[in-house]
């Protein structure tokens, strides 16, 4: 893959990472807890009007610079606890899409296990007039060997009881309640997080990081899940993924930033479109009722 140029906050000496532990810690009780069944408190309230019609992400924990492809790589534990290889590749898009009345940028996600695609998703990302990301849905498909297999966990805001929700804050703080990223009962998607530090000192693969924010993320229908332990340098995004406890611990870091040269990104806004086109077929029920992705953002920066 050849890279235009490396993001400046990369250029950070890098730190060598033999290894990636992957010990396990114990979850922590979320902050604000409501109740034993819901500790996440109430949906947050979506308003279209405080969305602006051209979509721009500069949150400075969750910026997404379209033409920007990110790569976590690491290792992930199977049932009997071998590790296998793992990356998850995450480009921005120049594409949008129109979620429950939001105009909305299109990020593609493409998930890598021992070399092999097993999900590669379009997911869909707005930010509000005061900072905050908003997650207003997914697309996630399954491969088996190369073969669909099917998205049996897409979910769309608006659309059979899904609500959208805070994928970021606009001003992280310790102490603050915990807050819902997602909530599509009809497939078990119930996603929550809260802020567990913040002006921490973090090194990965590609450097080390001042200001760095780590959010504790945990799913309350999948208590065996365990919790996860994001990390998010400031300009940068997502840094590092850590296992808190559960039965798939996983341990990612970023090895690699950059602004994606004119046919690589070619190549990724083209599968990005087919994947969307597909989801018509593939999740009908969900994805009937949204418009098509299209190119509506200015040219990407790319080489």
């Amino acid at each position: 893959m050849t890279w235009s140029r490396i993001l400046s906050l990369l250029l950070a000496p890098a730190v060598a990472l033999a290894t990636v532990t992957l010990q396990a810690v114990a979850a922590v009780t979320p902050v604000a807890a409501t109740s034993s069944s819901n500790p996440c408190g109430s949906v947050p309230k979506l308003v279209r009007s405080d969305f602006p019609d051209k979509p721009r992400i500069d949150n400075r924990f969750m910026p997404m610079v379209p033409g920007t492809q990110f790569l976590l790589d690491g290792v992930v534990l199977d049932d009997l606890g071998n590790p296998h290889p793992h990356r998850i590749e995450t480009t921005v898009t120049d594409l949008t899409k129109v979620i429950d009345g939001v105009r909305t940028m299109v990020i593609f996600d493409r998930d890598i296990q021992d070399g092999v695609l097993t999900e590669s998703e379009i997911f869909f990302l707005a930010q509000d007039r005061d900072g905050a990301v908003w997650l207003l849905g997914e697309y996630p498909e399954l491969y088996d060997a190369g073969s669909l297999t099917g998205a049996p966990s897409t979910w769309i805001s608006g659309v059979d009881g899904a609500h959208a929700g805070i994928a970021m804050p606009a001003h992280p703080r310790t102490g603050t309640p915990v807050y819902i990223q997602g909530l599509a009962r009809s497939v078990g998607f119930f996603d929550c997080a809260s802020v567990y530090r913040t002006g921490k000192h973090t090194c990965v693969a590609t450097g080390c990081y001042d200001g760095v924010l780590i959010t504790d993320e945990f799913a309350p229908p999948d208590p065996l899940g365990g919790h996860q332990r994001k990390y998010y340098a400031p300009g940068v995004g997502n840094i590092r993924v850590a296992a808190a406890g559960g039965v798939d611990p996983e341990a990612l870091q970023l090895t690699g930033a950059g602004l994606l040269c004119h046919a690589d990104f070619a190549a990724v806004r083209s599968d990005a479109l087919k994947q969307d086109k597909r989801a018509y077929k593939v999740a009908s029920a969900v994805y009937d009722g949204t418009p098509h992705a299209k190119d509506t953002l200015p040219d990407p920066r790319v080489c």
